[in-house]
């Protein structure tokens, strides 16, 4: 809708993954860069934690381009996989037909396969989303396919992406097997203010648009506070601003554009406005308690003058 009003060639704000608009700065660039490289040249179970909306599946999306062509990605998104359902989840990315073979067959066929693929200078490595929703008993499968090895080498490699809550079940007693071969552990963390501020206008010019930041430092501000940092909510917050300052035919994003974008969104934010805009308010109820108790004092005293 405000696409032509603001010469955007796409919607710069998508909550969708998109990896066009991976943004580098605070620190996600070296997080990249470190992933790549500790897939080619590492061993070992990789994590990636952060909190909802922190940007781990674009990080992994991004991930999925980056690795050379020699690397070969398999990407689950469903977390809710049993045991032997991700065996054979992974055998199907492979082109493997493994119907009616039990799980030890399987496995077996799985090994052999991966075997060929590293002599041809192949590398395999599974990407899971989501993984803080894995049952215990899959994770613990995770651990069985990264034991998989030719003589010298592991053969599969494993980037678990998931939630804080992936550290919890991974500091369970019946997990310490499997957080043992988690050699590598990156998290996501939040956007400060700065990084907000850059990170908006990087997806405004990846969309397209050429002309002068148009949001105002306290715009940014109070996008960073009452998003968190956290980049779905940035989007979400961001998209709605530009909607409002487009109905208010202006090119420049406000603190008020940004106020109806966390008015129209979730519900504790709307709570958490009503908060910031009440610390504004004079409080009326306690100034009228003090004009009331200031002029009963001052009655006493002209009552007791008069009486001396």
């Amino acid at each position: 809708m405000y696409l032509s009003h603001f010469g955007l060639a796409e919607q710069p704000f998508t909550i969708t993954p998109v990896t066009d608009f991976f943004y580098g700065g605070a620190n996600r660039g070296e997080t990249l860069e470190a992933l790549v490289y500790a897939i080619t040249h590492g061993e070992g179970i990789i994590k990636i934690t952060g909190e909802v909306g922190s940007g781990k599946t674009m990080l992994c999306r991004v991930l999925m381009e980056r690795l050379p062509d020699n690397v070969e990605t398999i990407y689950l998104a469903n977390p809710s996989l049993s045991r032997e359902e991700i065996l054979y989840s992974i055998a199907d990315d492979l082109n493997l037909d493994l119907a009616g073979s039990r799980a030890n067959e399987a496995l077996h066929v799985l090994q052999d396969v991966l075997i060929e693929k590293y002599a041809s200078d192949k590398q395999v490595v599974v990407l899971i989303d989501e993984a803080h929703a894995m049952p215990a008993e899959t994770l613990e499968e995770l651990r069985l396919l990264y034991n998989l090895e030719s003589t010298r080498h592991k053969l599969l490699k494993i980037v678990l992406f998931g939630q804080t809550e992936l550290d919890e079940t991974l500091s369970l007693p019946n997990m310490r097997q499997l957080k043992d071969r988690i050699t590598h552990h990156f998290t996501t963390q939040p956007f400060n203010a700065e990084a907000v501020n850059e990170y908006l206008m990087f997806r405004m010019r990846a969309a397209g648009y050429h002309g002068p930041d148009i949001f105002t430092p306290e715009a940014v501000s109070l996008i960073a506070k009452a998003s968190g940092g956290l980049t779905r909510r940035v989007n979400i917050y961001a998209d709605k601003s530009l909607l409002a300052a487009f109905i208010g035919n202006t090119h420049s994003i406000t603190v008020d554009h940004v106020k109806a974008a966390i008015g129209d969104s979730e519900l504790r934010n709307r709570r958490w406005l009503d908060r910031l805009t009440d610390r504004r308010k004079p409080n009326l109820r306690n100034f009228n308690y003090w004009v009331v108790g200031a002029l009963a004092l001052i009655i006493g005293l002209l009552l007791g003058g008069l009486a001396l």
